[in-house]
């Protein structure tokens, strides 16, 4: 299985929501395609991936570094024993003179194209990437559905408390039970009248209700924060402080003790090793969102995944952040907690196939080989011209 070709694009992701922290008016994703010489009903194997929102598109660092070192690799130097591109030894050589350390955006351009790569292995092998994950990693294991939440609840221009109570509705409406929302980005009080008024819709359930502040919070804020939305048993308090700042956080757990959620801004396998030691997370109650898509892709995510294990945490803990198909496949593979869905915002790179269901937060996956973006139609409009 040879390498023919790869070819990259930035795609505008823009739009006029903002977080605690950021606004997404010029957002963009990088989104690559490679071409390989396996042909499967009579067209040749291409793989796709792109980089999660949150992060701008990477495309000085493909360029420059990681698609030629990629590229010019002798293909039996990543070939596994069958023949076919191991992610495993592609990865090492885009990693091929990098310094530990020091991760950065680079753990997204690597991510990018290891997705890429996954995909076209499991189109090659002519199965989901959900079915070879299962087989490979979790001893043929696969969940028969998936829980997931939808992200939403962004602060927009001129957006009152009832625009962001249809929002919820609407989300209920799709057959999600499950709901999260943005905080930090106004005055606490002004905040509590939001997830107040979120929680009406979701019938006053707090398990029903996630809230995030994308580590805009210093410990004092995410303390009062913490104390105000105690009461309602959130399924989980998001993000609340840098997510670099292991201290702070084991801080804020010996007074929050329902669930936390960080991981999201954690980019590599040590760095997640660092909160799992210092952060003092709970592993019978806390939720853990390492984006496998951001963080150098599913080769290293394993990595992730063998370090949580060895240091008691199951991988049910795990919810990656991205809301994309990548994760999704991974989460029913290897068998997670769930994975985060974008019904409303990023388009056309959230959700799920075009004809999957939802209902009360589960999904069932598609029986369609590799990650399954032709059949998420307008997503495949972007990435079709790309075989060209």
């Amino acid at each position: 299985m040879r390498i023919i070709d790869i070819r990259d694009i930035v795609v505008p992701i823009s739009s006029s929501i903002s977080n605690a922290y950021i606004d997404f008016s010029t957002m963009t994703a990088s989104v690559v395609a490679i071409v390989t010489d396996v042909v499967r009903d009579g067209k040749p194997v291409v793989g796709f991936g792109f980089n999660s929102n949150g992060r701008y598109a990477p495309q000085g660092l493909l360029r420059e570094r990681f698609i030629p070192r990629l590229r010019d690799a002798k293909s039996e130097s990543i070939e596994d024993a069958r023949g076919l591109i191991d992610p495993a030894k592609a990865w090492a050589a885009m990693m091929k003179n990098e310094k530990p350390g020091g991760h950065g955006e680079r753990s997204v351009a690597v991510g990018v194209l290891d997705m890429a790569l996954w995909d076209a292995v499991s189109k090659a092998e002519g199965v989901p990437l959900w079915r070879l994950l299962a087989d490979r990693y979790n001893e043929g294991v696969a969940d028969k559905t998936a829980w997931v939440y939808a992200a939403g609840g962004y602060y927009y221009p001129d957006k009152d408390i009832q625009a962001l109570q249809d929002e919820m509705k609407h989300y209920l409406d799709l057959g999600y039970s499950t709901v999260k929302m943005k905080i930090g980005g106004v005055p606490l009080k002004d905040d509590l009248k939001r997830i107040e008024a979120a929680l009406k819709v979701v019938g006053g359930k707090g398990e029903n209700l996630c809230v995030d502040v994308n580590g805009r919070y210093d410990l004092d804020e995410a303390i009062a924060c913490g104390d105000a939305i105690a009461p309602y048993n959130l399924r989980w308090y998001e993000e609340p402080l840098d997510p670099l700042d292991y201290l702070l956080h084991a801080a804020l757990a010996t007074r929050y003790r329902p669930p936390l959620a960080p991981g999201e801004n954690l980019f590599s396998m040590q760095d997640a090793r660092n909160l799992i030691r210092h952060g003092g997370l709970r592993a019978d109650r806390d939720w853990l969102q390492f984006d496998p898509a951001l963080s150098y892709g599913q080769v290293e995510y394993l990595r992730t995944l063998d370090m949580l294990a060895s240091h008691g945490w199951s991988r049910r803990r795990c919810v990656p952040h991205g809301g994309h198909q990548f994760a999704l496949n991974i989460a029913v593979g290897l068998g997670l907690g769930g994975n985060e869905s974008y019904p409303q915002v990023f388009a056309p790179f959230g959700g799920f196939a075009d004809d999957t269901a939802v209902t009360d937060s589960r999904i069932a996956m598609p029986d369609i080989p590799g990650i399954g973006f032709e059949a998420k139609n307008k997503l495949y409009a972007v990435m079709r011209p790309m075989m060209a």
